[in-house]
């Protein structure tokens, strides 16, 4: 993984700078949005790599889903696997 910073974490920190009650202020609401997103994301994305750890080429019923585990985790990731 890359340590770059999530684009939905550096568009929450522009979107922050609005004020809360002004006309920008749903762009707060927005930024806290993108953060929690951003969590539930990482939170997916974890679980899905102690999935993928876990299983072994012995369990075959399994192996379409590993490939499918594999693929998010690298769409999420920017890798390629």
């Amino acid at each position: 993984m890359t340590d770059k910073q999530p684009e939905a974490l550096r568009l929450a920190k522009i979107l922050d700078s609005y004020p809360v009650g002004s006309p920008a202020g749903a762009k707060r609401l927005a930024a806290a949005e993108l953060r929690r997103l951003h969590e539930v994301n990482a939170d997916l994305l974890t679980a899905l790599i102690e999935i993928t750890n876990e299983c072994t080429d012995g369990f075959k019923p399994h192996e379409l889903f590993v490939k499918q585990a594999l693929a998010a985790i690298a769409k999420a990731t920017g890798e390629q696997q």
